[in-house]
């Protein structure tokens, strides 16, 4: 396999980002059976590590691929920033201080939730997010989706504090 292919294997996630429609959204999907049970089955003395470092490998090895395969440009395909965003909204469903521990059904729902949480922050690009989006390069091309993963993972936390409140 060339260098190339390599990058554009990894940018796509395997490919996801070359099936259509909507790449980015199938992207974010096929993240959330790896991302999902990490939430779902793994202890979170356990799913905290493991999450964090595949957001951190995900974002490192996809600028890498984003700037060999691309040349830094956001096309369609390029959907390893998605899965790097729709994993650190994850983030925001594991137990934190104050917060609403979610399990079954709950949890589900959750994991629904960050996923369309994490879409409508991509698409609509509000504050930080979109003007990490008009950097035109690989690091903005990662960033943007990064920015929107934190700003969903910090309002589930939000939504789950505020819970306990009402509860």
């Amino acid at each position: 396999m060339t260098r190339r292919r390599l990058a554009e294997w990894v940018a796509s996630f395997g490919g996801c980002g070359w099936l259509r429609p909507a790449p980015g959204t199938i992207g974010s999907a096929a993240a959330l059976l790896p991302g999902g049970v990490a939430v779902w089955w793994l202890p979170p003395s356990l799913a905290w590590p493991v999450l964090v470092a595949a957001v951190l490998a995900a974002s490192t090895i996809g600028i890498w691929a984003i700037g060999a395969a691309a040349d830094g440009a956001d096309h369609g395909w390029i959907v390893i920033d998605e899965v790097a965003g729709q994993w650190l909204t994850l983030l925001g469903l594991l137990p934190c201080a104050g917060c609403v521990t979610l399990g079954g059904s709950a949890l589900a729902a959750g994991i629904a939730v960050a996923f369309l949480l994490f879409r409508l922050l991509d698409i609509t690009k509000p504050g930080p997010v979109g003007m990490l989006d008009r950097r035109h390069d690989a690091a903005g091309v990662m960033g943007d989706d990064l920015a929107a993963g934190l700003i969903g993972a910090l309002l589930l936390v939000a939504v789950r504090a505020a819970w306990r409140l009402w509860s």
